[in-house]
């Protein structure tokens, strides 16, 4: 439940009334003219005379909520503003957002109509493109690491967490695989990201002078173009490199909208070496949603066996018994308990790894098929978490 509070906002203009004396709605303390300077239309000034807190939650759980009078931070709103719609070159990238870190445990005044939705990377990444398609009116905030973007969640600092979980060309992420299993936030939703890499540059260069691209992806047009690969850790991140040394002949893979952040020309559009790139990426809350089953729905496990003969293949059972299609099936070693020594031989001793199954397979909770599909398959697991059950995204 988001802060609730008493404001009055009022134009300097004398063509507006001014709330105060006069105004026996506002239920403020009288006398006080709050004014609003339309010279300076960039900013908006709000004075708060008397505030009515009542702090039943520290933040926003669900985007929709509206609260009677939001608090608007003007220093956010600016600088969230200033990243996402200036096209100019930033020459002071201070004032993009700072990325959270694991031990950041510091929150900030927010605008309680907005969710707060953490992601890994820098402003312009991918990660930040599929918080937006999410939650269109949110505000992303930047997590150098993906075990920070779970802790902000968990600390109350965001309201969701937006990481990809696996591309059609990379494969699974598998260091998020096993931070579902460590931290305990349910899966709310996915989104699936069309990815079209483009080829950034300064103002003024062309592609033809380009000796060195930040990013080592899209190796056909790299190769084509003869230049030298320079690492980097994601597309943004890569963007903000050639941004910040302003060497003309250096350039970056990222998004058209890194560019529009970063102050780069897009020279070359979809230079991606597979036409289909799609990120599939997981939402994450500190609590479930309820199943329904008036849309598709998924939900995602994660269970390890006990040992024997045909075991995993009576597990994958219960879901074909019952129609229910399993979309997704990644193994991940049990890393508290790694191998298995059975003595089933004459000649010793056999060792075998131990596996954490998680799948994800097409039903809602809410459906009988999914619920006595789980209740079968306890038969055999030593383990069986439910990750979490939301609605399928069917649209790129």
């Amino acid at each position: 439940m988001a802060l609730k509070a008493s404001a009055s906002i009022c134009p300097s203009s004398s063509s507006y009334p001014q709330l105060g004396s006069h105004d026996s709605n506002c239920g403020l303390i009288r006398g006080l003219n709050l004014r609003y300077d339309l010279d300076k239309c960039c900013n908006w000034k709000c004075c708060c005379t008397s505030l009515g807190l009542v702090a039943q939650r520290a933040l926003t759980p669900v985007e929709d909520e509206k609260p009677t009078v939001p608090l608007v931070d003007s220093s956010l709103a600016a600088d969230a503003s200033h990243y996402n719609d200036s096209k100019a070159f930033h020459k002071d990238v201070n004032l993009l957002p700072r990325p959270l870190t694991a031990i950041d445990v510091s929150s900030s005044p927010r605008d309680g109509s907005k969710v707060r939705v953490a992601y890994q990377g820098l402003p312009g990444a991918y990660s930040e493109d599929a918080a937006l398609k999410a939650y269109p009116k949110c505000e992303t905030v930047p997590c150098d690491e993906f075990e920070a973007a779970f802790k902000a969640v968990e600390l109350w600092l965001v309201d969701k967490a937006v990481l990809p979980i696996e591309n059609s060309v990379g494969g699974s992420i598998h260091r998020n695989y096993d931070l579902l299993l460590r931290h305990r936030l349910h899966i709310v939703g996915e989104v699936q990201l069309q990815v079209s890499h483009c080829l950034l540059g300064l103002p003024g260069v062309r592609k033809e002078e380009l000796k060195a691209v930040a990013l080592a992806q899209c190796e056909n047009m790299l190769n084509d173009l003869g230049v030298v690969k320079i690492g980097s850790p994601d597309t943004a991140a890569a963007a903000k490199t050639v941004a910040l040394d302003c060497v003309r002949d250096t350039g970056a893979i990222a998004s058209c909208r890194a560019a529009n952040i970063y102050g780069l020309d897009v020279l070359v559009e979809g230079i991606q070496d597979d036409d289909v790139n799609i990120t599939r990426f997981l939402i994450l809350a500190r609590d479930p949603i309820i199943p329904g089953t008036d849309r598709p729905y998924k939900t995602s496990i994660v269970f390890s066996l006990e040992e024997g003969p045909g075991v995993l293949f009576k597990a994958l059972a219960v879901f074909s018994m019952r129609n229910i299609n399993l979309s997704k099936i990644e193994s991940r070693p049990l890393k508290q308990r790694p191998l298995r020594v059975v003595d089933d031989s004459n000649e010793g001793s056999a060792k075998y790894f131990d596996y954490l199954f998680y799948i994800d397979f097409e039903a809602s909770m809410a459906d009988p098929r999914s619920q006595y599909a789980l209740g079968h398959l306890q038969e055999f697991a030593r383990f069986l978490r439910v990750l979490g059950c939301y609605p399928m995204d069917t649209v790129l």
